[in-house]
């Protein structure tokens, strides 16, 4: 009876797919044959119900249910219709995993720990530096000398306990990035090499993996999101690495403490649209942020048809390499 009584506001489309389960499979079949005969015509019934289903060893998950203290940590989140339970939920039972605990990395990281991310991957092989503390505010001067993943997984875990931090102290490099990026959800590129990000950007491609990829130089930032076949790649950006002269790192050219603070929350914010499947990702879209006229310039930018990383040769043969055999 409950059923009947409450279908037609659910599902007013008669012709709308419906499947329906039940433990054994036995209530979902009557249910499916009172639905056509009300004149429902796509209905159908999981034979053998949520036990077989678990029995033949398929995929399943239980839904995340908030408690009293995470309703109360996330109240502003459970506010916003575009997040809600259900979206709070979804980030708890999200992996996102971050190339750098640096400049940009910090604060990106800060964020997404504090609205819920629920594993964080760091890959860093570096120590904290007195000079570092400008700018990669994750590090404290009392922890200068220590591994920055193990300075970083020490201010996470004092932040948010929801958090699963998983460092990874090691370079990233074409022999293990593909181990590094599987089973992410979103990438963080605050690398600040042009071969690490071609590095990165080669295997998110394949792995299809979106990359939320930011940069700074003084009192500039850029920021743009890398989602495979949906827009161009970083290759397409940069077909070939410019000069060292003309795109030196911080260490060589200095840059604003602030700014990196600044590309990295907008890296955070990236982060989570994707997660949330929310708002429109610049995706295609290349933010240019100048600190000192305090302005934000957005350029369109396009797929290269050409390219050998996203091109459409490349998504001929990443298609046929995902073929079983």
């Amino acid at each position: 009876g409950y059923l009947e009584s409450r279908i037609e506001t659910a599902a007013p489309d008669r012709k709308k797919q419906l499947i329906l389960y039940c433990a054994g499979g036995v209530r979902s079949a009557f249910a499916a044959q009172l639905l056509q005969e009300m004149g429902y015509t796509d209905v159908a019934s999981m034979s053998g119900g949520f036990q077989q289903w678990k029995a033949e060893g398929r995929a399943w998950q239980a839904p995340i249910v908030l408690s009293q203290q995470q309703k109360q940590r996330y109240s502003r989140h459970l506010l916003i219709p575009e997040v809600g339970v259900a979206g709070q939920a979804r980030l708890l039972d999200s992996k996102v995993l971050l190339i750098g605990a640096g400049g940009l990395g910090s604060p990106a990281m800060l964020y997404l720990a504090a609205a819920g991310v629920g594993t964080i991957g760091v890959v860093d092989f570096d120590t904290v530096d007195l000079s570092n503390l400008q700018r990669q505010v994750v590090h404290t001067t009392d922890r200068v000398g220590r591994r920055k993943t193990e300075s970083a997984a020490e201010t996470v875990r004092a932040l948010n306990p929801d958090v699963t931090f998983v460092p990874h102290e090691e370079m990233l490099t074409g022999d293990n990035v593909e181990r590094l990026i599987a089973g992410y959800d979103v990438v963080l590129d605050g690398t600040d090499t042009f071969e690490t990000r071609y590095v990165l950007n080669d295997a998110a491609v394949r792995a299809g993996i979106p990359v939320v990829h930011a940069s700074v130089f003084r009192f500039e930032g850029q920021l743009t999101v890398f989602k495979p076949f949906a827009g161009p790649c970083y290759r397409c950006l940069y077909p070939t690495p410019p000069p060292p002269e003309l795109a030196p790192g911080c260490s060589v050219a200095g840059v604003l403490g602030v700014v990196p603070g600044t590309m990295g929350l907008l890296q955070a914010t990236e982060g989570l649209k994707l997660l949330l499947n929310i708002g429109e990702p610049l995706v295609g879209r290349l933010l240019i942020y100048d600190a000192l006229d305090g302005t934000f310039t957005e350029l369109t930018l396009r797929r290269d048809p050409d390219c050998p990383t996203c091109g459409d040769g490349a998504r001929v043969e990443t298609a046929q390499a995902s073929v079983p055999a």
